[in-house]
């Protein structure tokens, strides 16, 4: 009873522990501000730099302003700007290579995880059509157990045996009556 006790008061002062670095950690990291500020509209930005770090901007380098993202669209029309001359995220990439890029890397990361488990199906059949190193050991002592035992089983017969025929136990049996000659 002392240890359950004991156990309770440990686990409740680590979650107590817990919940206050938790808190602590929330409080740090929040900034406090009074007003928030509005958000800066996208055609405010003149610069590449300046427009893509905004995640609703667009840059198009045709028209070499900033727009919001069409977010009713997954990629913008081309009414809004060629894929090849928009760019968002960063500067030095352009959508349409980001779009490609993208699509290769989830591609591969699919590709692997299908062909991981393909591998490790495969694998498991292996393992399990044919026994392991350590059930081919275990097979192996009890086959030579077995072996052993049988070897004891005919040596304890022969002894007994020869003890039946000195004191006059066993009979020979030549033949079928030989049981009946020595009445």
């Amino acid at each position: 009873m002392y240890s359950f006790t004991t156990e309770r008061r440990t686990l409740a002062t680590w979650v107590f522990f817990g919940a206050f670095l938790l808190s602590v950690s929330f409080v740090s990291q929040g900034e406090c501000q009074i007003t928030p500020l509005p958000p800066t509209p996208c055609s405010a930005h003149r610069i590449c730099d300046n427009c893509v770090p905004h995640a609703k901007c667009l840059w198009c380098f045709t028209t070499n302003n900033c727009t919001e993202y069409p977010v009713s669209w997954l990629l913008p029309p081309a009414s809004v700007c060629q894929l090849s001359q928009a760019r968002w995220g960063v500067c030095w990439l352009n959508f349409e290579a980001l779009i490609i890029t993208l699509a290769v890397i989830g591609g591969v990361i699919l590709l692997s995880i299908g062909v991981c488990c393909c591998c490790c199906c495969c694998c498991r059949k292996k393992r399990r059509s044919r026994p392991d190193r350590d059930d081919e050991r275990v097979i192996a002592r009890r086959e030579e157990i077995k072996q052993r035992a049988e070897e004891r089983t005919v040596e304890r017969k022969e002894r007994h045996d020869q003890i039946r025929k000195k004191y006059g136990l066993m009979s020979d049996s030549d033949h079928p009556y030989s049981k009946f000659e020595n009445e």
